[in-house]
């Protein structure tokens, strides 16, 4: 695996980095695809797709390699985590553009198509009228409804409508939720990171370490306000665990399968310090992730 075909020209300049830094450390290993495959746990193909910058790894793919080929994980994860962002915005720009695609191709085919055979335009003044009616229709419900707002006086007419409002402070926080989380708060306690929306752009690394040979991180994000630990390098029996810092109380836990990569449900929190995510490995080691210098 020592020559490569040339990478994308429109390859955004941190993936193509990141790519090639994948590769000298390929190369430096002396790896063939097979044996990548068999000592990282990730398939042939798979290789190929990352090595070509057609699909971006994921994190415990990196460590892998690193682990594989001697180099310090921590270098290659912080190019990896520049270059997730870069192409998760190149992502949320493709589908914006696929999306404006098929409006712009489904108005175009309705537009193909007329009024219905023997129907002619609506005359502009029938529209008006139409309008009219329309609004004056609105107003008159709207009134109706104020009188029997203001006439129910403390009958069970206003407090009906009063229980089925949305509760403005649950309707405030759900529109401020970028789109696709699903939850913020204590409504994240014991979910799952990826599936609510958390994960990914919207998550970060503020704690780290090395237990043995696992990887330990917490990661927090602030839009679903919760956090939880992820471990890589992992062996079977190990347990990850993400709970409140320095001090007693309810847990998230984990328990290592037959992947060497794993995190848990998430825990509300306020804030990065506020949690500490920890693993106990098969050996008995013990251990917990360290909090990231901030700049």
């Amino acid at each position: 695996m020592t020559r490569w075909r040339p990478l994308a020209d429109d390859l955004d300049p941190r993936v193509r980095e990141f790519t090639e830094h994948l590769r000298r450390q390929v190369d430096r290993g002396g790896l063939s695809a097979a044996a990548l495959a068999e000592a990282t746990g990730y398939s042939r193909s798979s290789w190929e797709r990352y090595l070509s910058a057609r699909l971006l790894p994921p994190r415990y793919a990196v460590v892998a390699l690193a682990q594989v080929t001697g180099a310090d994980p921590r270098h290659l994860v912080t190019l990896w985590e520049v270059a997730e962002r870069a192409w998760s915005r190149a992502e949320d720009r493709h589908d914006v553009t696929m999306e404006a695609g098929r409006v712009a191709e489904a108005r175009a085919a309705l537009g193909e198509f007329g009024p219905p055979p023997g129907s002619a335009p609506a005359p502009r003044r029938s529209r008006r009228a139409l309008v009219l009616f329309a609004a004056g229709a609105v107003a008159v419900v709207l009134a109706v409804a104020g009188v029997g707002l203001l006439g129910g006086g403390g009958g069970g007419t206003g407090r009906a409508a009063d229980a089925r409002a949305p509760h403005p402070s649950r309707t405030a926080r759900a529109a401020e939720l970028p789109s696709g989380v699903k939850c913020t708060g204590a409504t994240c306690t014991g979910e799952d990171p990826e599936g609510m929306g958390c994960g990914g752009a919207h998550a970060r690394t503020t704690a780290s370490a090395w237990i043995g040979g696992a990887y330990v991180e917490t990661r927090y994000s602030e839009v679903c306000a919760a956090a939880w630990a992820r471990i890589s390098a992992a062996a079977l029996g190990d347990t990850l665990t993400v709970g409140p810092a320095g001090a007693s109380g309810p847990a998230q836990r984990t328990r290592i399968g037959r992947t060497a990569a794993a995190y848990t449900p998430m825990l509300a929190a306020p804030a990065p310090a506020a949690v500490r995510a920890c693993a106990t490995l098969a050996s008995g080691l013990h251990g917990c992730a360290t909090p990231l210098a901030t700049p």
